[in-house]
């Protein structure tokens, strides 16, 4: 069911979606008092309140692009985007040590990998969603001509270093909350947040230099703007220090349009079998 209407949608104008994914994002912001407090905690503790009322309106285009993204023809998704900077990207890959492709909850994300795979082969790490309803939607998007997927596995990391040091591209999302053992505490927006550390781990193992991007929806459904952004955070030595300096990144590129990060993610959350963040630890024990 679900399937058959994100294909009926993914007819509709681009800025259909985005007008009928205003008026979304404020009904459930009105409806979901959980939603509601999380987007608010979020974006207040971030400094960026003020965009506060666009970044609902923003929320849900970024649900009812989806059906477009996913479902329409590759050829005319990408007539929606235009790409800014790929000469960065592309002396990376020239070097022929593989790139390593960072992209955020900001902007259409879900339109970059598409964006990447016209270039050049990405493998992309991908988690299974937890409503099986997606699944199919998710596979057949994210598994497009280019583009292929390296499940969120011991199998699927071995996969990502395999491109790697063949000079291949691969893409994270490195705000998106791992599974226990995968990540450490690092502040994101002066909070602990559980962040992968796999980022980290594969630069160092392979040399992969790191490419920050994100697409920006432009206004009244006129399509993206996609950029790639070079990673200037100082590289220290430990994992710690690498994974905070990810997540420095990754502010900044949200400081760029703050309205359209997904704000409603639950990026503090403590996944199952993880001890709770250590300011959580010391206010239990004071």
């Amino acid at each position: 069911m679900l399937v058959h209407l994100f294909r009926l949608l993914s007819g509709l104008p681009l800025p259909v979606l985005h007008a009928w994914g205003k008026m979304l994002g404020r009904l459930v912001y009105m409806a979901s008092p959980s939603y509601r407090n999380r987007l608010d905690q979020n974006i207040e503790r971030a400094g960026f309140a003020s965009y506060r009322r666009a970044a609902i309106a923003e929320s849900g285009k970024n649900i009812l692009e989806l059906p477009f993204i996913w479902c329409a023809q590759p050829q005319r998704v990408l007539r929606t985007a235009t790409v800014e900077n790929w000469a960065l990207a592309q002396a990376a890959l020239d070097d022929k040590k593989g790139v390593i492709f960072l992209t955020p909850h900001l902007g259409c994300f879900e339109i970059i990998a598409q964006a990447i795979a016209a270039q050049t082969p990405l493998t992309a790490l991908y988690r299974p969603p937890r409503k099986a309803a997606l699944k199919p939607l998710m596979e057949q998007a994210r598994a497009r001509h280019n583009l292929s997927l390296a499940p969120a596995n011991l199998a699927g990391v071995r996969t990502l270093l395999k491109t790697l040091r063949k000079g291949g591209a691969i893409g994270l999302l490195p705000d998106q909350v791992p599974q226990n053992g995968e990540g450490i505490w690092a502040d994101f927006f002066g909070k602990p947040a559980y962040t992968m550390t796999l980022p980290a781990k594969l630069h160092q193992m392979t040399g992969a230099p790191i490419i920050l991007s994100y697409a920006e929806r432009l206004p009244h459904g006129a399509g993206y703007l996609i950029r790639f952004v070079r990673f200037d955070e100082p590289w220290q030595e430990t994992i710690e220090q690498q994974t905070r300096a990810i997540n420095a990144a990754m502010e900044k590129l949200i400081a760029r349009c703050p309205a359209q990060y997904f704000w409603s993610y639950h990026r503090y959350k403590t996944p199952s079998g993880v001890a709770a963040a250590p300011s959580h630890r010391e206010e239990a024990n004071p």
